[in-house]
């Protein structure tokens, strides 16, 4: 049978939000490519999606609701998964409140309708809900702050670049459909420059690498300011535009250019080469997500928003501070912001569940999540769930948390899945839809808390089409070129309508006062504990839990990690032990068993693992990692870790 294709967008927790054509015969996709003709995905797609077809057929992959009896997930009845949930969900309501009932949704899945599940638990109670992000909370925060909105210039905007700077990011894995665009800046001229303290592979596509140490990118950015302030070659209109500006100016004076070098650990020409860039412009600023998931993220990223402003590329074509592009901005919320009567902290999740009182969480729901895998703390979270009365996951696959759930709900596969996305790499909105009919006893979210909601009496939930709930997030969108049937005229893929060119056209950010609020005083150090010494230990080392080609947070596509999680190392940091050595991996959180692997690339102090590794198998690096809060936005401070190689 020849195959048909379908198109569809991609909904996993990825800024590209790619156009996806998928070749079915007889409802099996027989393979997967990116669309051409989508202005981003221009035809490829990444390693972890091209092999996603694999996945629907995976042992993991869940096709029936499991409901807990006698210590054993066995398959059940929806009637049955559905009817316990919502008697408890009763039950527990009468007993202790709203409260006692926690939601917890987190990004596996991007899709706009994802938001009926937050709507059901508003309705019910408002119920428990979380604060705080652990991807880009500190990020997100640090730009509300300075300039009222975190958001971004059109992606294209980087074709007027005279510099770009990639501040942390490595787009080969985490941000694969950026490199194009960055090569067509750097043939029309661009210099690229990346900063980072790990060697990877978009090394290899830029000018010039600063291989800055741990967490010293604050350092980096004020000797550039400082040095900027020094040759009179800030913004001379920087004061009309800034708040803050004395303040700021001397932050940066509190040492000299070359002490400012040294705590970044890189070099009087690396800031003079930044330096001569920002005043050169247009520069702009990629900023990666992970240095602001350190204890003092947020004052990183104020740092750079406050660089790119006194050197007046924050309001230039091809200048900017890219953190974030704002994914919801064209859709109309289903949940308005509810008025929980209690928030437990994302980042510090295993502890805020146990601690609850007054009353206690006795039943908790998880939509698009895997937080046993992917919060720090890892062990604690586990412990947290394994002691709830009752707990529901909503996922595609088994996993860490599926596992020590009541009861377990089969939802869609990206590829059978059906709504609405932005992304948060570009301004185009997209459509997914179901390529292949979904397995008979799999159902959408939807239609779930339809049912629930009937069978709870919550009569104002929507109780429509899916296509009329698309239709209504469409909404203030939808005369201006957005519509429901726009997308589906133009393949799926339309521009938003409600983002332009430049993110900051008039010369004004969106803070109260139109003003950037500059940072006026620096982070106060807070100290990491090492794990203590033992005989033939390496030195403490900081952990990069670093995103792979091979996995979308938690679910792995092609063998995965195999039999043992990999921990990388320069050979010096690790002496006496030989490459493909098994050695423990050692923190005040917890120890793990890792194959070595020998990386002369790589700084002397530096640890890197894979991001997503599986708890129960020993390969989740955020077993390593205290659950600690970063100072701005409630991010995870997953790379404030220091390990110790032990060998084995």
């Amino acid at each position: 049978m020849t195959p048909i294709v379908r198109r569809t967008t991609c909904n996993r927790d990825c800024p590209d939000a790619c156009g996806i054509l998928a070749s079915v015969a007889e409802n099996v996709v027989t393979g997967l490519r990116g669309d051409s003709s989508h202005p981003v995905t221009r035809g490829f797609l990444c390693f972890r999606t091209s092999r996603y077809p694999e996945l629907l057929a995976a042992k993991e992959r869940l096709t029936h609701p499991l409901v807990r009896r006698g210590g054993q997930l066995l398959r059940a009845s929806w009637d049955e998964a559905l009817g316990l949930v919502a008697g408890q969900l009763l039950r527990i309501r009468a007993e202790s409140g709203p409260a006692a009932i926690f939601h917890y949704r987190s990004g596996g899945s991007l899709g706009i309708l994802k938001q009926l599940a937050d709507l059901f638990f508003d309705q019910f109670g408002p119920c428990t809900g979380k604060v705080g992000d652990i991807c880009s909370g500190a990020g997100e925060a640090a730009q509300l702050l300075d300039f009222g909105v975190s958001d971004s210039n059109a992606l294209h905007d980087l074709h007027h670049s005279r510099q770009i700077v990639l501040w942390g990011k490595n787009p080969m894995v985490s941000n694969v459909h950026l490199l194009p665009i960055l090569k067509e800046a750097r043939a029309r001229g661009a210099r690229l420059i990346l900063i980072d303290p790990v060697h990877h592979k978009t090394a290899n596509h830029v000018d010039h690498v600063i291989r800055v140490a741990p967490g010293g990118d604050f350092a980096l950015a004020m000797g550039v300011a400082r040095r900027l302030f020094e040759t009179g070659r800030i913004d001379p209109n920087a004061a009309n535009f800034c708040d803050g500006l004395p303040e700021f100016r001397a932050l940066t004076m509190h040492q000299t250019v070359d002490q400012w070098a040294a705590a970044a650990g890189a070099t009087g020409p690396h800031l003079q080469l930044l330096a001569d860039s920002f005043a050169d412009g247009p520069t702009a600023i990629q900023v990666g997500w992970g240095m602001q998931r350190r204890l003092h993220g947020g004052a990183t990223v104020r740092a750079l928003d406050a660089l790119c402003a006194i050197s007046g590329n924050l309001f230039r074509p091809g200048g900017g501070c890219s953190f974030y592009f704002k994914r919801r901005k064209a859709f109309s919320a289903f949940a308005p912001e509810a008025l929980h009567p209690r928030v437990l902290r994302e980042p510090l999740l295993g502890n805020d569940l146990m601690s609850a009182q007054d009353p206690p969480v006795r039943l908790v729901w998880i939509t698009a999540g895997n937080p046993v895998a992917m919060l720090p703390g890892s062990a604690q979270v586990a412990a947290a769930l394994l002691r709830t009365e009752l707990v529901v996951v909503a996922d595609s696959f088994l996993s860490d948390t599926t596992r020590r759930a009541h009861v377990v709900l089969p939802v869609p596969t990206m590829l059978e899945d059906d709504d609405l996305l932005g992304a948060y790499g570009h301004h185009w909105l997209g459509e997914s839809r179901p390529v292949v009919v979904m397995p008979p006893e799999v159902r959408h979210e939807v239609h779930i808390f339809q049912e629930l909601a009937r069978r709870v009496g919550l009569a104002t939930f929507p109780q429509v089409s899916i296509d009329d709930l698309k239709r209504a997030a469409l909404a203030k969108v939808t005369g201006l070129g957005a519509s429901l049937d726009d997308l589906r005229e133009n393949g799926g893929t339309v521009a938003s309508p409600v983002s332009g060119p430049l993110l900051f056209p008039d010369g004004k950010v969106a803070t109260e006062n139109g003003k950037v609020q500059l940072l006026t005083k620096a982070p106060v150090p807070i100290a990491t504990a090492a794990p203590g010494l033992m005989p033939g230990d390496s030195a403490p080392l900081w952990l990069f839990s670093n995103s792979t080609e091979k996995s979308q947070a938690s679910v792995w596509s092609g063998k995965g990690l195999g039999e043992r999680v990999w921990i990388a190392v320069h050979p010096e940091a690790v002496p006496g032990i030989a490459d493909g050595a098994l050695v423990e991996v050692v923190s005040p959180a917890g120890t793990l068993i890792a194959q070595l692997r020998h990386d002369v690339e790589q700084r002397r102090d530096v640890a890197i693992m894979p991001k997503g590794g599986h708890f129960d198998r020993g390969h989740s690096a955020n077993s390593l990692i205290t659950a600690r809060a970063t100072d701005l936005g409630l991010g995870a401070a997953y790379l404030d870790c220091l390990i110790r190689i032990r060998p084995r």
